[in-house]
Parts: structure tokens; sequence; C-alpha cells
């Protein structure tokens, strides 16, 4: 019988956030929607860039500051992003990764986060606020895709690990956890009511 095994496997951490710290999706929320509304600077970033929604990324560097509900998440993904590191495998060399910033993102229907990565950063992750029924999955990218070349479009049926694309759809309370080299994007909203998340980075200083 012959061997095959998978080689340079990408690894997705999700889990719930309330493994770490118990905190009000509805406190969340209302927050979110409470900063965005103040967030004029944010707001016209967002119009000037049309971009669809809401972000604070380019307005706002200070949310575990001004709320304490980011402060006690932040010391939640802090525990999510140590057991992700350990699955990994990384050597930190007695360093540790640390968060390089946090935003929120409101997305209304019809809007889209196109195809991207984050640059400079270790770990990205985003997790989940608000989620309406028919809000989008995240899709993840091959990091291969360009080398694919002549290779054929894999089955519809296929193994998740040979998928060209992976949608992951998650519910309120899941934290998402991926490499930040790889590729993501948030297709079509097409839920009538706000998807609700918030995003970060993790950097290795």
């Amino acid at each position: 019988m012959p061997q095959i095994d998978s080689l340079f496997v990408t690894r997705l951490y999700r889990a719930a956030l309330s493994e770490h710290a118990v905190i009000s999706a509805e406190e969340l929320e209302a927050s979110c929607f409470a900063i965005a509304s103040d967030d004029e600077a944010g707001q016209q970033w967002c119009e000037d860039n049309d971009f669809p929604g809401y972000t604070s990324y380019a307005s706002l560097s200070d949310l575990p500051w001004r709320f304490p509900i980011f402060a006690d998440l932040v010391k939640a993904l802090d525990a999510h992003v140590a057991a992700f590191v350990e699955d990994a495998q990384f050597d930190l060399d007695g360093r540790e990764l640390k968060l390089e910033d946090i935003w929120i993102n409101i997305l209304p229907e019809g809007g889209i986060h196109t195809s991207h990565i984050h640059p400079h950063s270790v770990i990205s992750g985003t997790t989940y606020v608000s989620m309406p029924k028919d809000a989008s999955a995240i899709k993840f990218e091959d990091p291969r895709s360009q080398m694919l070349m002549a290779s054929p479009t894999r089955l519809k049926d296929a193994r998740q690990e040979l998928k060209t694309f992976v949608y992951v759809e998650p519910v309120v309370g899941d934290v998402l956890l991926w490499e930040s080299w790889l590729r993501h994007e948030v297709p079509m909203n097409m839920a009538e009511d706000e998807r609700v998340s918030v995003s970060f980075n993790y950097s290795w200083n």
C-alpha cells in the first residue's frame, strides 16, 4: 500500500470565546455600535474609501482603553492565541506574541471585504459578535494557488484539506485564528441585518 502524507499544513484555530472568558455578546455588540456612532473619523474614512458599512481599523487604536469590555476581550484573546502558538509549535525564543491592533467591522447587507492578507503580523483572527441568518461565511484561499499552474480543479466533494477555497461559517462567540499570510475574504453579506465582528492582529516583538 502506498503511503500518502499531507505536507506543510495550514492550521485554522476555532474555539468558543467563552473558553477563556464570559463576555456578553449583547454588551459587546452595543459597544461596537456606540463606538461606530461616535467615530466620525472612521465614518469619514469608510466614505472616502468606498468601504461598505463601518470599520475602526483606520481610525481607532485604543479600543481596550475606551471600553472595559474590550480589555476583557483582549485578555481572552491572549489565551486563545497562546493555545494556537502552542499548536503551531512556534519557537518564539522566550518572547510572546502581543496584540498589535484590534478593530470593529460592521458589514451591512450587500457589503463585502475583499481578498487580503495581514502583512507584518504573525497571527490574525476574528471573533464574531452578531451573525444574523444568511450572514457571510469567511472564505480562505489555498496559499499555493499561484503555483498550481496546470493543475486540474478539485472535485466539489473533495476533502477539505484539498479544496482551493474553504468557507467557514462562524457563530456568535466563535474565535477564529490563522497565520497572517493566509489570504481570506468575506463574500457579500446576504443578511438583511448587519454582520458584526471584531478582528485583530498579533505580532512578534
